[in-house]
């Protein structure tokens, strides 16, 4: 079976929020939390870089290590998912994730910030395939329908993919041989502990 990863190749994004925008919208992402956002390095100097960030599914999940009541859970194609249903809101998954992807719905005191949210993956979460309690709690499983993130389909550079790790990095690879460079995958050899070449 596939590992599905993200890499943002951060010199092809151009800052335009196609992907943070897609995501709210297929998933009715409430207001305030932004499950994919992104950020620019280095702001109006050169070597300027922008990287769509949001959970990277990460193979050894630090989210998923430091959970007191385990509510974070890899499925077979390695997306790293949480249950709400489980979910006690301490936070310690924020404190542990290189990305900064769990977040708290609201803001508030500590115990009425209310249970994590983070990406899906588009691939939903523990409620049955297609129901209206998974869209409601998770939003679109898109990945249950053959598709793709939407925010990667959205991506008007392709500078966000996601897919099989071995395609992505394929892909990656071949631009960084065309153009003769590269500022890096981002986020790739801290989510997944390898290069774009193993």
């Amino acid at each position: 079976m596939a590992r599905m990863k993200f890499l943002c190749d951060a010199d092809r994004c151009i800052e335009c929020n196609a992907c943070v925008t897609a995501c709210k919208n297929e998933h009715e992402v409430p207001w305030g939390i932004n499950r994919r956002r992104v950020v620019t390095i280095n702001d109006g100097e050169p070597g300027e870089r922008s990287v769509s960030m949001a959970c990277m599914h990460c193979t050894d999940a630090p989210c998923q290590a430091v959970c007191p009541v385990n509510a974070f859970y890899t499925t077979a194609d390695g997306v790293v998912l949480h249950s709400k249903d489980i979910c006690i809101g301490c936070g310690y998954c924020f404190y542990a994730c290189p990305f900064g992807a769990p977040q708290y719905p609201r803001v508030g005191n500590f115990g009425s910030r209310g249970k994590m949210d983070k990406c899906t993956y588009c691939a939903g979460g523990p409620e049955p395939d297609g129901s209206a309690a998974e869209y409601e709690k998770y939003g679109a499983n898109r990945l249950a329908e053959g598709k793709l993130p939407l925010c990667a389909e959205m991506c008007s550079t392709k500078s966000l993919l996601a897919g099989d790790g071995e395609v992505i990095a394929d892909i990656y690879n071949e631009r960084v041989a065309k153009r003769g460079y590269g500022s890096g995958a981002w986020g790739w050899k801290t989510a997944y502990r390898e290069g774009t070449t193993s």
